[in-house]
């Protein structure tokens, strides 16, 4: 078991020759799609057949495209100076332009038949209900196959460029940091972790170098973001949604009404968390509100460190208390080398995972430092490879979850393993754990919240033209004005979170935000219902994981009784989390 993840079960290498052959394969086979389908629908087969046919078409393409776009992006993910993985990816990425004109086509042909009658007429279509149904629903947004084809090109030196150089930027930044009266040069990851040290000294050195680093490389991010936003905002119109917003929650299967029912009862509990960012102030010295870079800062005087053997042994303990399968689960990914553990240079920040439906695997990657949020993280992404887990037997069109229900699992894994961490635990160290958890629940709720205003003031913005790294410095504090208020100190916000949070940049995905919140909620929400059932809940948590990609997110909630559009739901999981705030605040005492 080592500290870096082992991807030979999809290929040994770029130069490896299955890879080789792979990816050939793909190439001719998307080349040939557009005409495929085109004499498929010309075909004499009967209605029910040309659907079948197109769906076992797509099938075979997913099949294709799964193993060697994971390869190239995977390995692209620890080391942004593997040129081969980058050619690869774009190579990969630029199928997209072949396989789309014949996707238009055959939607447009979908259109105009009565689907619901040939449902009862093919198990196959019936299996892909949903699947059909959404290709109907997006049929009245899509241009015609040769404009489609266009754009798709023309992504690849647009905002999927603006991506890759964003990607490359970032991973590749490295500021001169002065610690201890030594001065030494540490990369972007290495300098963000500096935030969730103890010592005060190290965090303020660490937030002045970030935004050092930032400040030379802030014309490049904003003209990544310019271009990607700007090329958004263009397709939107073309496309006749109403903004970008509606079309990521036509993506998401969600609606507006659940989107405002969330978002008002977050709005509801700003002064709560509010409440919590001055008291966390207040016992670091600091008299007008949490500068930025004491946000993350350690409280308590009690050692809660988790070096990752000790969080492995503790994602473990606490995985078996919902279920043996949970656990055993959790002992593959380690028994296998399915994580990469440390940060280091050129390797992606933050934390995913990537399921490899072909292996009937997933990959995590980690930036894992030896702190308590570095194990809840562990448990989070273990949550997203359970949830691939729960699907490796879908039928592969339906694999794919939405945004908002993405969470849910990840979410509600981090959950057992917090709660386990607080049960038990002597007052100080209670404190402490619950700093780091409502650390954790603050930048899903306020963060997040600032995130979403943000996004919605640069698009309103973007229309009248590009947007200079001051305009953007500016919406950026106005949003965290919004969101956060007086909890943060006005003199030490983070004017280039824009920089830092990679989701910006991924093309064709705007607001990739509230999706976060959402999980934290509505995984409050089962938890709740957890509790109540006990074990019984365990197999139904199964059932809602494995129907993520074949429902909207209303009828996925539902079968929990969940009516995720009213407000009040969204009210009850803050609650819970208000209460651990009153409980921190008064610990503090």
């Amino acid at each position: 078991m080592g500290l870096t993840w082992n991807l030979d079960g999809l290929y040994s290498s770029f130069e490896d020759e299955k890879f080789k052959n792979d990816l050939q394969t793909l190439i001719s086979k998307a080349e040939g799609t557009t005409e495929t389908i085109t004499k498929l629908l010309a075909s004499d087969k009967s209605d029910v057949e040309i659907i079948e046919t197109y769906l076992k078409e797509n099938e075979t393409m997913r099949s294709l495209i799964a193993p060697v776009a994971s390869f190239s992006s995977l390995s692209f993910s620890t080391d942004s100076t593997n040129a081969s993985a980058l050619n690869s990816f774009q190579k990969i990425q630029s199928l997209n332009a072949l396989l789309i004109p014949g996707q238009v086509m055959f939607a447009k042909w979908l259109v105009t038949k009565d689907l619901d009658k040939m449902l009862s007429q093919s198990d196959l279509i019936q299996t892909y209900e949903f699947y059909l149904k959404n290709i109907l629903k997006n049929e009245k947004y899509a241009l015609d196959e040769k404009t489609e084809s266009i754009i798709e090109r023309m992504r690849q030196t647009g905002s999927r460029s603006f991506d890759t150089l964003q990607k490359k930027i970032s991973s590749g930044m490295t500021e001169e940091v002065e610690i201890d009266g030594k001065t030494e040069v540490m990369p972007l990851q290495a300098i963000r972790n500096l935030a969730f040290e103890k010592d005060p000294d190290k965090r303020l050195a660490g937030y002045h170098a970030e935004m050092k680093v930032y400040k030379k490389n802030e014309e490049v991010s904003a003209t990544a973001l310019n271009g990607i936003k700007g090329e958004s905002l263009t397709l939107n119109e073309l496309r006749g949604y109403d903004s970008p917003l509606e079309k990521t929650l036509i993506n998401s299967y969600m609606n507006r009404e659940t989107l405002d029912a969330m978002l008002d009862a977050m709005k509801d509990a700003l002064p709560k968390f509010r409440a919590y960012y001055k008291k966390k102030a207040e016992l670091l010295g600091h008299k007008n509100g949490l500068p930025f870079y004491d946000i993350f800062a350690p409280m308590g005087s009690s050692d809660i460190t988790f070096p990752y053997e000790k969080g492995k042994a503790l994602v473990l303990e606490q995985f078996a208390t919902f279920s043996e399968e949970l656990r055993d689960f959790a002992q593959t990914a380690f028994d296998n080398d399915w994580i990469d553990v440390e940060p280091r240079k050129g390797k992606s920040g933050g934390a995913f995972c990537a399921g490899l439906f072909s292996l009937k695997e997933s990959r995590i990657l980690l930036n894992y430092t030896g702190k308590l949020n570095n194990a809840i993280t562990l448990a989070h992404e273990l949550g997203h490879g359970f949830h691939n887990y729960n699907l490796y037997n879908e039928a592969p069109l339906n694999i794919g979850s939405p945004m908002p229900l993405a969470e849910t699992a990840s979410i509600f894994c981090e959950t057992i393993v917090k709660n386990a961490a607080l049960k038990d635990a002597d007052p100080e160290s209670k404190f402490s754990i619950l700093e780091v958890a409502i650390q954790g629940y603050s930048q899903v709720i306020v963060d997040i919240y600032s995130r979403f205003l943000f996004e919605s003031k640069v698009f309103e913005a973007r229309k009248g033209g590009p947007l200079s790294p001051d305009q953007i410095k500016t919406f950026m504090l106005e949003a965290q004005e919004e969101s956060y208020g007086d909890g943060l100190d006005p003199e030490f916000r983070h004017p280039y979170m824009w920089m830092c949070k990679t989701h910006y940049y991924i093309p064709d995905l705007d607001f990739y935000n509230f999706p976060y919140a959402f999980g934290l909620l509505f995984a409050k929400g089962i938890y709740a219902k957890y509790k109540e059932m006990g074990q019984s809940f365990v197999p139904k948590l199964n059932t809602l994981l494995r129907s993520t990609g074949k429902m909207n997110v209303v009828d996925v909630a539902k079968q929990m009784d969940i009516d995720v559009t009213d407000k009040s739901f969204w009210q009850t999981s803050l609650n819970e989390i208000c209460a651990e705030i009153d409980e921190f605040i008064e610990l503090s005492k």
